[in-house]
């Protein structure tokens, strides 16, 4: 866990909220059935996962984003063990979409302006492998178009260094603790507080040229 999401838990638990403690316990089962006809899902990995559900949930079309845990070994893992780079998981958001609305195309524009696709090593304040980048495609489709984007994204020479983010097949994904999700909205304060502390927006902005809706 870093020093930012140790204050911002750490706030969150000073408040007393004993509910909070019990669901941290207890990461619920992995999603694996297909969605329902009329709805797809996608999954991205772009660092906090606080961060990475509001420009997500802004988007028309978008219907729901869970924060959870994915790409490693572990089942069931709880955010300690996956704070901790024991697990192989990332943080990641599970987005759920009416492609009648929205395309797998406009989700991965949203994807690449809300990371810095470039670092190997984690994303801004938090580093190590489980806050890394990656899209995990839920089908071929989006496999083909994640990786060509990729492809694109780096030919582009839009960038200052070369695209580092994975492109894998999706697997098992397991919603984190009920504490995390929304929390940009159940806590708004302590999410701008970390944000701000993270430099997320100072370094985005100097990517894309615009710091992003948050």
């Amino acid at each position: 866990m870093t020093r930012w999401h140790r204050i911002a838990v750490g706030a969150l638990l000073a408040a007393g909220s004993a509910a909070i403690l019990i669901a941290a316990e207890t990461p619920e089962s992995p999603v694996t059935a297909p969605p329902p006809v009329g709805r797809a899902v996608a999954i991205f990995s772009g660092g906090c996962f606080w961060c990475m559900e509001p420009p997500f949930d802004a988007l028309p079309g978008v219907l729901a984003t869970t924060s959870g845990y994915t790409g490693g070994t572990v089942a069931n893992p709880t955010y300690e063990q996956v704070s901790s780079g024991s697990t192989g998981h990332r943080e990641s958001v599970q987005v759920e979409y009416d492609p009648a609305r929205v395309s797998y195309a406009q989700l991965l524009d949203v994807f690449w302006h809300n990371v810095d696709p470039t670092d190997a090593g984690g994303q801004f304040c938090d580093r190590g492998q489980q806050y890394t980048t990656a899209i995990f495609a839920t089908t071929p489709e989006q496999l083909g178009e994640a990786t060509e984007a990729r492809q694109r994204l780096d030919a582009s020479h839009r960038l200052p260094h070369p695209v580092v983010t994975s492109v894998l097949p999706a697997g098992p994904f397991y919603p984190a603790e009920e504490y995390h999700q929304n929390y940009y909205q159940k806590n708004p304060l302590r999410y701008r507080v970390y944000r701000a502390g993270c430099g997320r927006d100072h370094v985005l902005e100097q990517l894309w040229g615009a710091a992003p809706a948050h």
